[in-house]
């Protein structure tokens, strides 16, 4: 079981991680294409409610609010995102797949522990 200050460093570096990834989506143009690229509908639409779910929850999780609830979101939008960018560079072989996806495998991981580990 990790301790309270490991979570704590836990909750710091996924809200990090979480916070400028949305920044970074509602910054850069591009983002609307590289999700009409992927499939997705409503491109424009989607990078602004991923976008919004990562800061918003990003931040709840950096003020210890709502951990738990906030953490289920992000999870989605990590499954999703390695099912649509990673899991089709499999083809490429498996050591290619997992230096693609590591980080996205250590924020499933470490939104698990939060998730697990949180009361409420």
């Amino acid at each position: 079981m990790p301790t309270l200050a490991s979570l704590k460093i836990i909750r710091y570096a996924v809200a990090y991680v979480f916070i400028v990834s949305g920044l970074l989506k509602l910054l850069s143009p591009n983002f609307a294409t590289v999700f009409s690229n992927l499939g997705l509908p409503f491109p424009e639409s989607t990078v602004l409610l991923v976008a919004g779910a990562e800061i918003i929850c990003g931040c709840l999780i950096l003020f210890n609010y709502y951990v738990k609830k906030a953490t289920i979101p992000l999870l989605v939008i990590m499954v999703v995102a390695l099912l649509l960018t990673k899991v089709p560079i499999l083809h490429s072989g498996l050591i290619q797949f997992a230096f693609e996806a590591r980080l996205d495998i250590v924020m499933v991981i470490l939104l698990s522990i939060l998730w697990k580990t949180h009361r409420k």
